[in-house]
């Protein structure tokens, strides 16, 4: 398959073109390499991929030196022209939208940022695939639409109309515009739930970066709610393994659909440090502070509907993965 992949200098986006790109497939990879943060880690990522960054520039294409069918395009998925031309030339077999501007806590500060991406970057997806007649799409949405939500674990079928941070707004936004498209075009659009996924070249402004960070450098992490948080942390290779089938199956007879991506088994916040202690083989100074606004206390995914359309099976354990996070950070960090 020809497939777009918006993101690919993010953390899944990366990870995903990665693997569609090994077994085969023609990948065109499009991200802005925005300053959200550390850009040398979205480099490293596109190196990872064959991409040269000298060769990088905006809105041209780049070959990559380890896959002959990848390109790479440092494109703004907001950029409306630019969107129009990319689909119109490229006619895509199937689109897998990840770009977005990330982050619950950032999105306090600057909320404009999530809908010139979210909301118009998404708008520009769906046009690019109702024009190109393009059937195929999957795009992420996030756990955290389920806001305040109490019962859990969550369901697709759960009430997600009270979003408490304005990039939950955005995701939740995503869903309401692919289903009218879904309706009115014929486009199977998946939306996917992502819980909290971690592993080699993650986020980091994401929890198991700015831990190891500060017990590496003696500084003391910050836990938040006194500790009484659970995640349901999800390692990245079964994230991407529940994409790719839902890249490689799209729904025929129910065009809209939305599933929970996650491990289906949350973390106390307390155990995955733990685990992370274990891993580094020190442990942690810890500074105990209240709940943050627009945070929530736990997250646990029902991912029943993925395992029995699919065959979704993560089986990531945390220490395993936890061990396979730590092991690339000392490397690509040097420590």
């Amino acid at each position: 398959m020809k497939i777009l992949v918006t993101g690919t200098a993010g953390f899944i986006g990366f990870h995903l073109a990665k693997k569609l790109l090994e077994r085969g497939d023609e990948v065109i990879g499009i991200d802005n390499i925005n300053d959200y943060y550390d850009v040398n880690l979205k480099y490293g990522r596109l190196k990872e991929l064959g991409i040269d960054q000298k060769k990088i520039a905006k809105n041209k294409p780049v070959s990559s030196t380890l896959f002959p069918k990848h390109r790479f395009i440092q494109m703004d998925i907001s950029d409306k022209e630019e969107m129009e031309a990319l689909f119109k030339k490229e006619k895509f077999d199937a689109v897998c939208n990840l770009a977005a501007q990330a982050g619950v806590r950032y999105s306090l500060e600057n909320p404009h940022a999530y809908i010139e991406s979210n909301i118009v970057g998404f708008m520009n997806i769906l046009e690019g695939c109702r024009q190109n007649d393009i059937k195929n799409l999957s795009y992420a949405s996030s756990s955290s639409i389920y806001g305040l939500n109490k019962k859990q674990p969550f369901k697709t079928s759960d009430q997600v109309d009270r979003p408490i941070s304005i990039y939950a707004a955005t995701k939740k936004s995503n869903e309401l515009m692919a289903h009218t498209y879904s309706h009115l075009y014929g486009i199977s659009t998946t939306g996917l739930r992502f819980f909290t996924v971690y592993g080699p070249w993650g986020r980091p402004d994401m929890a198991p970066m700015l831990f190891t960070d500060a017990i590496l450098n003696n500084r003391a992490i910050k836990v938040f709610n006194q500790g009484d948080m659970s995640r349901d942390f999800t390692y990245i290779d079964d994230i991407v393994d529940g994409c790719i089938k839902v890249i490689d199956n799209p729904n025929k007879e129910e065009l809209y659909q939305i599933y929970n991506i996650g491990n289906n088994a949350p973390v106390q916040l307390m155990d995955f440090i733990q685990a992370l202690e274990r891993s580094l083989g020190k442990e942690a100074k810890k500074e105990y502070l209240p709940m943050q606004p627009g945070d929530v206390k736990s997250t646990y995914a029902d991912v029943s509907g993925l395992i029995d359309n699919f065959g979704y099976k993560p089986n990531t354990s945390i220490q395993e993965g936890v061990d396979q996070f730590s092991k690339w950070y000392k490397a690509f960090y040097k420590q």
